[in-house]
């Protein structure tokens, strides 16, 4: 039994799909800058802790309260472990790695994920490339050539070491795609996997606190209230939202919006944190936007979901 079902399957990506999907892309490019703010207040290590145990919590009331079954024995536990891992650890680097680099940077290297799992699908899941997809992947190389070389959004001389951390972090959420792709997780109804990756990435938080900074940094209400943005909107209704949406609508028809997430996410960057935003940055998102238009044009289901 699923709480996330649609009273009909749409054949085409009507209006209201489409102003979802705008929502959806918009929530998800500010959830960056919410990070990033969420900074300022508490240890990045603290704020995964938070954002697993407050969002898994809310998830968890809304299964019981739907009735849905997440104890079931069906050979789900111990890729839901791996793939908890590599989203625990995602978000870890996400949140340590934006204490170095910025926003605008942060959101266009962890939204290459597609092309590592273009890489990835094609050694372990049989999913062979298509010249259009090199062509998207070759787009997003070139993006990210010019992220690195652009030394004006650069906040410091650490800022490689953030960028670096926000790569590894789109690497990691490739490989929770590729576990679950691979295994019976694929099947699983999808509060059970949210649960599974909110429930791990939890464990390691609270694993790795003692050794992190102290958890308080400089509390404020911005802090505060982007960590509850993060924990309670993001995590516990916009995910719902896309699950009603994959189920719903035909995959294809909504993997054309993922470009709009680092297009947001650069935006706001700029508007609301006063990054600087220089044309090297603007034509490295054109270049992985492009590229992920491509990708996607070719993809009969969407490779990405928001974080």
């Amino acid at each position: 039994m699923s709480g996330i079902s649609a009273l009909e399957r749409r054949d085409t990506v009507d209006t209201l799909a489409v102003c979802m999907m705008i929502g959806l892309t918009l929530s998800w490019g500010l959830n960056g800058v919410a990070a990033k703010l969420s900074n300022t207040g508490y240890d990045p290590v603290f704020l995964t802790l938070v954002r697993s145990l407050l969002g898994g919590a809310l998830v968890f009331f809304w299964c019981r309260w739907r009735g849905i079954r997440l104890f079931d024995a069906d050979g789900t536990l111990w890729p839901g472990l791996l793939a908890g891992f590599f989203f625990g650890l995602e978000f870890l680097l996400i949140f340590v790695g934006l204490d170095y680099t910025t926003a605008a940077r942060s959101t266009l290297l962890v939204n290459t994920m597609p092309f590592w799992v273009l890489i990835g699908g094609h050694f372990l899941l049989g999913e062979r490339m298509t010249w259009r997809k090199i062509a998207g992947l070759l787009l997003a190389f070139g993006g990210l050539v010019l992220i690195f070389s652009d030394k004006l959004s650069q906040p410091g001389p650490d800022a490689l070491i953030g960028d670096l951390m926000s790569i590894g972090a789109g690497l990691s959420w490739a490989a929770t795609y590729v576990v679950i792709k691979r295994t019976k997780l694929a099947y699983a109804g999808a509060e059970k996997l949210l649960l599974y990756q909110l429930g791990v990435a939890g464990v390691l938080a609270a694993t790795l606190l003692p050794f992190a900074g102290p958890a308080i940094r400089d509390v404020n209400a911005v802090a505060t209230w982007a960590l509850l943005f993060q924990s309670v909107y993001i995590v516990a209704i916009t995910y719902v939202l896309w699950f009603w949406l994959i189920r719903s609508y035909p995959a294809s028809g909504l993997a054309s919006f993922t470009f709009l997430t680092p297009a947001f996410g650069v935006l706001f960057a700029g508007l609301i944190l006063g990054e600087p935003l220089g044309i090297t940055i603007f034509l490295a998102l054109g270049l992985i936007a492009a590229g992920l238009l491509l990708v996607n044009r070719s993809s009969k289901r969407p490779i990405s979901v928001e974080q």
